[in-house]
């Protein structure tokens, strides 16, 4: 039965709901352009041109859903924690969808194992794998999988090239989490650091999986800092000299084709996320 607004029976019409709709995306627009700051109702109803009564309505909407937060000191509304995580996911997304071509054509030329990595607060976060034809494959991280800054190819080359002062306060904050793994304690993770800043590139000769080596190139966003990071797992024997410098190459090739492309995700500082066994 169609809705009659007149009769009230509460239902919506497509019209109405789709204006709704829009009404919503404004209002979140409004709190995302204040930032910290936030929006008082009368502000919202104003940039907004709606009543206020009904910007107070969406608004509470809004809270509920955790899309809003209200400040209950200052009254002035913010964007919630709910849209956080969707920025978060969205940004997620587009670094997916930019990355994974460049993983299936280095998985098809190479024939080995490629991964792509972001930064997560203390940790790093394999976002997209790509598995190359060799028949033995290294399958040492799935889509999905957390592990401290600097613990592998790919972590270590997100960790490295960080300033000096925030490598010290992500080891720091770690330490009780690089105890689950053998060969990362925090002295060796600084030595690793130097030898990755020296060489460019981040190199695992075999300190999780004995007979797998792992290589690792940083993608830079335009603020200098490195916002994902490539790298590529194959047996130790298809890693050797002879080998080992084309493979960093290509790496490095498609980094620097990126390089101020990507935008690092949400909750990219440590501050806001923290280790699994605390800090």
């Amino acid at each position: 039965m169609a809705f009659n607004p007149e009769r009230g029976d509460g239902t919506l019409t497509q019209e109405s709901a789709v204006k709704t709709v829009d009404r919503v995306a404004l209002i979140l627009r409004l709190l995302s352009d204040a930032g910290e700051q936030g929006h008082r109702l009368s502000d919202i109803a104003e940039k907004s041109g709606l009543g206020k009564t009904t910007a107070h309505r969406l608004l509470g909407a809004l809270v509920q859903v955790g899309l809003a937060y209200q400040d209950v000191r200052t009254k002035r509304y913010s964007l919630g924690s709910a849209a956080a995580a969707l920025g978060r996911a969205a940004s997620i997304h587009h670094i997916q969808s930019v990355l994974r071509p460049v993983l299936i054509q280095l998985a098809r030329e190479t024939g080995d194992t490629v991964f792509a990595s972001i930064r997560e607060g203390l940790a790093a976060v394999c976002i997209a794998r790509e598995v190359g034809s060799f028949p033995i494959r290294t399958l040492t991280l799935d889509q999905g999988d957390r592990r401290p800054l600097g613990v592998g190819a790919g972590s270590l080359a997100l960790l490295a090239f960080l300033p000096d002062d925030e490598i010290k306060m992500i080891i720091d904050r770690n330490r009780r989490w690089l105890q689950d793994y053998a060969g990362f304690s925090p002295e060796e993770l600084y030595k690793l650091v130097a030898r990755t800043r020296e060489t460019g590139y981040a190199l695992n000769e075999g300190r999780i999986v004995p007979a797998m080596q792992g290589i690792a190139v940083p993608i830079f966003g335009r603020n200098g800092r490195p916002v994902a990071a490539l790298s590529l797992a194959a047996i130790r024997d298809r890693m050797g000299p002879d080998r080992l410098p084309d493979l960093v190459k290509r790496l490095r090739e498609e980094a620097k084709a990126l390089e101020g492309v990507l935008e690092p995700p949400f909750c990219e500082e440590p501050a806001a996320v923290s280790s699994p066994v605390g800090a």
